[in-house]
């Protein structure tokens, strides 16, 4: 293995330049406290003008598609090419840090500009999207930019709302689309060459193995539910033990199993909220709504977690008297990255410095997994310090953001060589 070298002079002026395009962003905020940025919001309409202008900066064309995703394409050697798509996304979940998905968009556009001079050179267009759901904040949905660019859409989402009452139609219509044209944002496979991901780690790996880049080859499988046990709201001090149906005990059991569970199956399972009704101090609660997030490396696997959970949690409720309801919100399966794309990110590390790159499973999902319906799909990961993320403390450093940014333009410039070389 060889270590990188510390970026030139260049590049580190563009990673101050990606930085500071990631705080620029992180102001754009639904909340005063932190950073929450949802889809189909008036912050999510400011982040596509911001990064459309990024984008003209660069020398693309720009368009805003029918599901709200900003784009942007370079020409290629000759108009009308197959496109080589670049991105992430850019909405967050509450409370959110900066980086995740931010940089794979900012360091998208300025690979599209570094490549902009040379475009003659290249054998495929180059695109850039900022995809607008990925996260599925706001309506429970994940993935929802990057399904309608792969075709995947379902009419049924139309109807899901958001906590206030919102459907999802109503907010599209608001943003100013046309839910009827939804299909329009979905691409053919023979107009795309691959899709390529520049996205942080969310794991302590790279870190711990003291590298800055890693190659991601594979994302894990998800599902999504949403959970209700059901009992009896009574007077806390004037109902016995014997006659409770307390339905946070039965929720905290299940809560609590659902570790243990994990570890025996070599899953994944994760209780992000969990809400007891009616709420008072002196009630025993009747209702508790939870979340239940299930992913694993391989759908087998994360299908066995999530049968053995909803087994457990139908047993133990019963035992005392509660009733149990599991509804699925989201599904994914999980995805194996392109070998030839894997192939030309393992080459873009390589030309960094680091010639036996870290492989690495993705157990964070990402917008790759719905795009690998439609084109071949690749990822590379840049280290976040201590592995965190989904919070206001994730952080890279400069260092790394340069690397990665070169690495994925030497990732780009060595498909071409190999497109222009079979042809």
């Amino acid at each position: 293995m060889s270590v990188p070298a510390a970026p030139g002079d260049a590049t580190r002026a563009a990673a101050e330049r990606l930085l500071r395009r990631c705080d620029e962003l992180a102001a754009v905020s639904a909340s005063p406290d932190g950073i929450e940025r949802v889809h189909l919001s008036a912050e999510h309409a400011r982040v596509n003008a911001v990064a459309a202008g990024w984008l003209r900066e660069a020398g693309l064309a720009t368009w805003q598609d029918a599901a709200g995703n900003q784009w942007g394409r370079l020409e290629g050697a000759e108009p009308g090419l197959p496109a080589l798509v670049l991105g992430s996304h850019l909405d967050t979940v509450p409370d959110a840090g900066r980086y995740d998905g931010i940089l794979g968009v900012v360091t998208a556009i300025e690979v599209a500009a570094r490549l902009a001079p040379h475009r003659a050179q290249l054998p495929f267009a180059v695109e850039v999207v900022a995809f607008g759901d990925e996260e599925g904040t706001r309506f429970g949905t994940a993935l929802l930019g990057s399904r309608a660019v792969a075709g995947t859409w379902l009419d049924g989402w139309w109807d899901v709302a958001d906590a206030a009452g919102t459907t999802l139609r109503e907010a599209s219509t608001a943003f100013g689309l046309d839910p009827a044209a939804i299909a329009d944002a979905a691409r053919r496979p023979e107009d795309l060459v691959g899709y390529l991901e520049l996205h942080i780690e969310q794991g302590p790996h790279l870190e711990a193995a003291g590298r800055a880049l890693g190659v991601v080859t594979s994302i894990a499988g998800a599902r999504r539910f949403a959970g209700r046990v059901v009992g009896e709201a009574r007077h806390a001090g004037g109902t016995p033990y014997a006659k409770r149906r307390d339905a946070l005990v039965g929720a905290g059991q299940v809560v609590v199993a659902l570790e243990r569970l994990a570890v025996e199956t070599g899953g994944i399972a994760t209780v992000g909220r969990l809400q007891a009704h009616p709420g008072g101090v002196n009630v025993v609660p009747g209702l508790v709504e939870f979340s239940l997030d299930v992913r694993a490396e391989h759908d087998a696997t994360r299908d066995d977690l999530v049968a053995r959970i909803e087994a457990y949690a139908r047993e133990t409720c019963a035992a005392r008297g509660l009733g149990f309801e599991l509804q699925e919100t989201h599904r994914a399966p999980g995805v194996y990255c392109d070998a030839g794309l894997t192939e030309s990110v393992v080459a873009g590390i390589a030309a960094t410095g680091d010639d036996d790159p870290v492989q690495l499973f993705s157990r964070a999902g990402h917008d790759a997994m719905a795009v690998a319906a439609i084109t071949p799909v690749a990822m590379l990961f840049v280290r976040c310090e201590d592995g965190i993320s989904h919070h206001p403390a994730e952080a890279v450093t400069l260092d790394d953001v340069g690397l990665g940014l070169d690495a994925l333009e030497a990732a780009v410039r060595d498909l071409a060589r190999r497109r222009s070389a079979a042809r």
